[in-house]
C-alpha cells in the first residue's frame, strides 16, 4: 500500500465517521459544537506545531468538521513528511503484512 492509497483510506474512514457524527448532532442538536469539538481538538493535538503520525487521523476528521472539501493530496504530503517519504519513492511502499512480502 502506498501513501497515495493510505491517504485515500483515511479520508474515507473520516468520511464515515463523519457521517455518523452528523447523525448524532442532527438527533441531538449540538452536539458537535458542545462534545465533540473540544475532545477532538484534544486527540487531534491541535496545539502542536508539528503533528505526529498517530495524530493525523483525528485531524483529518476535525478537517471533516469544517465547511472546506476534504484534499486527498494534503493528506498524502501529510503522510509523506511524517513517514519520512520523499519525491524518489522513499516510504512509498507500506508494508502492513509484517512478513515482509
Amino acid at each position: 500500500m502506498n501513501n497515495q492509497q493510505l491517504a485515500e483510506l483515511l479520508a474515507g474512514i473520516a468520511k464515515a465517521n463523519n457521517a455518523i457524527l452528523d447523525a448524532i448532532d442532527r438527533a441531538q442538536p449540538g452536539f458537535k459544537a458542545t462534545y465533540l469539538a473540544p475532545v477532538l481538538n484534544v486527540a487531534a493535538n491541535s496545539r502542536a506545531a508539528e503533528p505526529r503520525l498517530v495524530d493525523l487521523p483525528s485531524r483529518i476528521l476535525a478537517r471533516y468538521q469544517g465547511r472546506a472539501a476534504i484534499d486527498v493530496d494534503a493528506i498524502r504530503a501529510d503522510l509523506d513528511r511524517l513517514t519520512g517519504a520523499t519525491e524518489g519513492g522513499q516510504g512509498d511502499d507500506l508494508d502492513f503484512a509484517g512478513d515482509g512480502t
